[in-house]
């Protein structure tokens, strides 16, 4: 089973909105508010629910006053155009004119293991999780440069090709988990063989595998050497430790650890002999995980340096054309509704 093409259709959808952005994305943060004046909004409805039952019938006060359906109403109301106003502020923008732009890159891929393995925890949180931190951080120290992502376990899969949508990157990064391999194992020469076929422009590239190095075939080194005389540089950084962990699993919402045939738990340990075969032979480095990836992010990106360059013609937007305004007028619309509303000028039906 391979990953679904759905995603493939996705990054094809991210790449046209590319056209898109918004100009003041901290805005953001402030639809915490929403949820915030939602659990307000139950708490003062409890409170007075109770003050109803002191002060007479039920059935009576509720004839008397706004039913709950009403109340609901008005938080969605305003719970709505608190989230236009928050777009608006946000300052949604969309390109309106393209230039061509002289760039200097190289081909960046990123081979990310997601065997089961990389579930264990002898480094924290989990191998994977930190290998993704990585990955994160490495692409935000990138400028310029095509970056592509690889995911392997038993096979291996071109989840993103090469592009300069960072956001994209980003983003299928993050959304990798092992559930997502279709069969199990650490191909890593597959991953390799599958990023020499992904690029057919002459160009210098780099190949940078995070994996704990737990490897089920024989030609990773073999297909390391058929790398380098393509002119790939191959780097490889470790997730784990040489004491090892067992490897969590998940059975029927508890928490187990993978077993053998035999019913023993199997406990993974980084071959690192392995890893550094592989840079050794792609004329690379090998790094282990750290608590600070900022040490090795830094390195790799001075043997990058050292890479000779390719001068390409990106298109890039250079004019943005703003639409806050509407989301603007229909937050003020909705206040004004609600207002009329709430003071019964214009009246709404309910049953409660």
């Amino acid at each position: 089973m391979y990953i679904l093409d759905f995603e493939r259709i996705i990054v094809e959808a991210i790449k046209l909105l590319t056209m898109f952005r918004f100009e003041n994305s901290d805005a953001f943060y402030l639809l915490v508010l929403i949820p915030m004046a939602a659990g307000l909004w139950y708490l003062a409805n409890n409170v007075v629910k109770k003050r109803r039952n002191i002060f007479g019938s039920p059935a009576l006060v509720s004839r008397l006053m706004f039913g709950k359906a009403a109340s609901l109403m008005s938080l969605i109301i305003w719970a709505f155009a608190l989230l236009l106003l928050i777009i608006a502020l946000a300052n949604p923008q969309y390109g309106m004119k393209k230039e061509k732009v002289k760039v200097e890159n190289i081909d960046i891929f990123m081979a990310l293991d997601i065997s089961a393995s990389m579930n264990a925890t002898d480094i924290s949180p989990s191998r994977l999780e930190k290998a993704k931190r990585f990955i994160e951080q490495f692409i935000q120290s990138r400028q310029g440069d095509q970056m592509g992502l690889i995911l392997f376990a038993g096979g291996a899969y071109l989840q993103m090709p090469l592009t300069t949508d960072y956001a994209a990157a980003l983003l299928f990064a993050r959304s990798a988990t092992t559930d997502m391999a279709g069969t199990q194992g650490t191909a890593i020469g597959a991953a390799i063989d599958l990023a020499t076929r992904s690029v057919k422009e002459e160009n210098q590239r780099a190949l940078v595998i995070i994996s704990d190095g737990e490897d089920h075939d024989d030609n990773a080194t073999d297909m390391t050497t058929k790398a380098v005389e393509k002119g790939w540089s191959v780097f490889t950084v470790g997730a784990g430790t040489a004491e090892g962990s067992f490897i969590p699993s998940i059975n029927e919402g508890r928490e187990e650890y993978k077993t053998d045939e035999e019913g023993n738990p199997v406990k993974s340990m980084i071959n690192k002999e392995l890893l550094d075969d592989i840079a050794e032979k792609g004329n690379g480095t090998s790094y282990l995980l750290e608590n600070d990836n900022n040490v090795i992010i830094k390195d790799i990106n001075v043997q990058l340096s050292k890479i000779h360059k390719r001068a390409v013609e990106v298109k890039s937007f250079t004019e943005y054309r703003s639409f806050y305004q509407y989301f603007l007028a229909l937050a003020v619309i909705l206040f004004i509704f609600e207002f009329l509303r709430s003071s019964g000028i214009i009246k709404v039906k309910s049953n409660a």
